[in-house]
This record gives C-alpha cells, structure tokens and sequence, in this order.
C-alpha cells in the first residue's frame, strides 16, 4: 500500500474498504509509472532545452542547458532518477507533465527546487 497509516486511516473514514484502498494504490503506482515514461521520452533525444531554472551569476530568468539524458525509476508513488546535463548533472525527485511542450522536475541537492523545462524558451 502506497499511502501512509494517516492517509488509510482518513480514506478508510471516508467509506474506502481494503480493496478500493488497493485499487487507489495501483491506480497511483500505474499513474506515476506513466509520468516516468513521458518524462523520459520529453528528453529522450537529448540537446538543447530551456528552463526556468535559479543559477548563480546569471541575469537570466531563462537558462540553456545541454541535456545527454534523464534517467527515472518508480517505486510507489515514488518517481526519483537522476538528469544529466553536458558537463554536470543532478537528482530527480518528482516531476509532472505540464503540457506538450514543457515539464516540471524537482530537482535534489546542489538545486533543490521545482524546475521548468521546454524544447523552445517561449513555451516557458
């Protein structure tokens, strides 16, 4: 079951049984594992992509970044990986996709922030 005790609980206080808890957990799991796959193939052939992203010493609100590859596992509800840019890469703990043309990661350590990220930098 991929909801905490307090989540069962509160779901079960609301009329779920055991079994529309499992089927809501599946339903999850199946949900997340699609976002992976769409997420992978929003960067599946790698090159450039804009974002959103904050960097240090730049004025920029709008970021280039080389991107060779992003790398997603489920587990639950669980989206975590790791994206590699040019010449360095970070953690992924979450993402979404937000249209088409653009996604949302939440980037781990050294960033640590929810990031946008598109193929052309008007679609941010």
């Amino acid at each position: 079951m991929h909801f905490d005790q307090r989540t069962q609980k509160a779901l079960r206080e609301v009329g779920l049984d055991r079994e529309r808890l499992r089927k809501a957990s599946k339903l999850v799991t199946e949900a997340v594992q699609r976002d992976a796959e769409e997420l992978e193939a929003f960067f599946e052939d790698g090159g450039t992509f804009y974002s959103d992203m904050e960097m240090a010493h730049s004025a920029s609100d709008v970021q280039e970044h080389d991107v060779e590859f992003v790398d997603l596992f489920t587990h639950g509800a669980d989206l975590r990986g790791y994206l590699r840019f040019g010449s360095w890469g970070v953690p992924v703990e979450d993402g979404r996709i937000l249209s088409d043309e653009k996604v949302e990661l939440r980037l781990g350590s050294t960033v640590n922030a929810r990031v946008r990220f598109a193929r052309d930098e008007d679609a941010l």
